[in-house]
Order: C-alpha cells, then sequence, then structure tokens
C-alpha cells in the first residue's frame, strides 16, 4: 500500500511539473542560463534565520525562501548550490551557477566584475560567549583580543578595518582567524578559541534570540547586500521580477516576516553594460 501511494504521489507531482512547465514559459533566454529550465543558484546554509539547513537536512531562510520565489516567477526550476562563501564569486565567473544567493554585500569593486542587485541592509556586530569574561560595549573593549570571521566576505574586511582602527588610536590589534563558515566560527567562540566573532547583525541577533550567544554590539558599518550575476539578461529578469513582488507586496511581507530592513528607494541592476 505504501509503494502505491509512493508512486501515485510521484506520478501526481510529474504531472504537475509536467502540466505547469506547459503552461509556464522561461522569462530568461536559455543561453543566460547555466542549464536551460533552471536557476542554479550558490548559497551557504550557516547563516541562520537568513539561510541555513534544518533538522531534516532541508534548506530554509528567507533568501531561500527569496530565491526560490523568484524562479517560480521567471518560470525556472529552483537548484541550489551548497558551497563556502570564498568559492562563490570564482565558481559564478567561471559558470558553475547562475546567480549568488548568501546576501554578498555590495562594493563598487565587486559590481565591476559581476551583475549585482542591492536588495536588502545589513551591518555587522560583534558577538561573544554568553558566560565570556571579555565584556565588549565599545569597540575598543577588544583591543589584544581574538575574533573569528569567515573568510573571504565583508565581514573579514571590517575585522582588518577595526584592527587598523585600534591600531591608529595606539591600542592593541585584533588577532583575526578565518574560518570556512560561520558555523566553524561560531563552534570556536563556543570552544573558548576566539574571544569574539564578527558576523552580519541578523545572525548575531537570531544567535542572541535562541540564548546561545551575546550580541555585544551591532549596526557597525551599514552596507546593502545583493544578489549577484553573471549574465546581464538574467540581472534584468531577476529585477523585473522583485519589482513585481515590492507592487504586490510580497517583498516587503517576507522581510518583515523575518525582521530584516530591505534596501531603501528603487532597487537596480549596478554592474558592466555587458
Amino acid at each position: 500500500m505504501r509503494a502505491a501511494i509512493s508512486a501515485l504521489t510521484l506520478g501526481l507531482s510529474l504531472l504537475s511539473t509536467i502540466a505547469y512547465a506547459q503552461d509556464c514559459q522561461p522569462r530568461v533566454p536559455s543561453d543566460a542560463l547555466i542549464q536551460p529550465g533552471k536557476l542554479v543558484m550558490s548559497t551557504n546554509p550557516t547563516l541562520p534565520p537568513l539561510q541555513f539547513v534544518d533538522s531534516s537536512g532541508q534548506l530554509k531562510g528567507m533568501r531561500v525562501e527569496l530565491g526560490t520565489e523568484i524562479a517560480k516567477r521567471l518560470c525556472l526550476e529552483p537548484e541550489y548550490v551548497r558551497i563556502e562563501f570564498s568559492a562563490m564569486v570564482p565558481g559564478l565567473q567561471s559558470g558553475r551557477w547562475d546567480l549568488i544567493n548568501t546576501g554578498i554585500f555590495f562594493t563598487e569593486e565587486r559590481a565591476k566584475i559581476m551583475q549585482m542587485i542591492p536588495y536588502e541592509n545589513q551591518a555587522i556586530s560583534i558577538s561573544t560567549a554568553t558566560q565570556s569574561a571579555v565584556k565588549v560595549e565599545k569597540l575598543e573593549d577588544l583591543a589584544g583580543h581574538s575574533v573569528g570571521v569567515e573568510i573571504g566576505g565583508f565581514e573579514e574586511k571590517q575585522a582588518k578595518a577595526i584592527d587598523a582602527q585600534l591600531r591608529e588610536k595606539g591600542l592593541e590589534g585584533l588577532t583575526v582567524r578565518t574560518f570556512d563558515n560561520f558555523a566553524l566560527a561560531y563552534q570556536a567562540l563556543r570552544a573558548g578559541q576566539v574571544d569574539a566573532m564578527v558576523s552580519i547583525d541578523g545572525v548575531a541577533e537570531e544567535y542572541a534570540k535562541r540564548g546561545q550567544f551575546h550580541r555585544a554590539l551591532g549596526g557597525i558599518g551599514p552596507t546593502p547586500v545583493a544578489l549577484a550575476m553573471k549574465s546581464r539578461p538574467l540581472a534584468d529578469a531577476v529585477l523585473q521580477v522583485l519589482n513585481e513582488m515590492k507592487a504586490d507586496g510580497s517583498f516587503d511581507k517576507l522581510f518583515a516576516q523575518y525582521g530584516v530592513e530591505p534596501a531603501a528607494g528603487a532597487l537596480a541592476v549596478k554592474g558592466p553594460a555587458s
């Protein structure tokens, strides 16, 4: 009986997929995609509640929901590649995925090499262990301490900027220790291998709500985060979808659900002309 039910469910699912494919025509040219009919997105699911893996192994979070909705409205099948952040930009440039969906921070330098749509506001937080003897009430309190951070991202850049600021003031600098992802960095903080953690506000706040870590400081260096693509036609199509979502209210509703601040003003593609 169970096998019959499974077969029936699979059959209905396939029929539904076929019907959807027949009724919905992709809004992106096939030559602008890695695989025709699919939107392949990279993500590093170590940033709850924005992108993470739940207890059943399923991808969850605001950015995952956003990416899936974008794919649906483009009449494409969403496919996620779980990868460390440090590999994302090289992977995009070499054609391993269509879109970076991990909340990559926008910079003018990055916009020179890929198409970016800033859509969300984030800033940097400093987290400490809940029972830590290190009391951080201002950045100067970090002087002489070690901090953990994910390698290759905006957060590492900010940690190094804080180190430079401290040294310019005649204080001891930071020992910046990099990790492959935020999950490993937070594990190091929990184990006492670093004194503090540099991450984004949304993640630090989530861990604080869970009672796992103390969010000592927040709102440092506010900067927009973006979706990133290599293809300009794809970027233009994604922008159109995001504007449609803003118009029907689903964009703001999704952000409000997760307590995340959307980017102010009109959305736009920023990147090379071709």
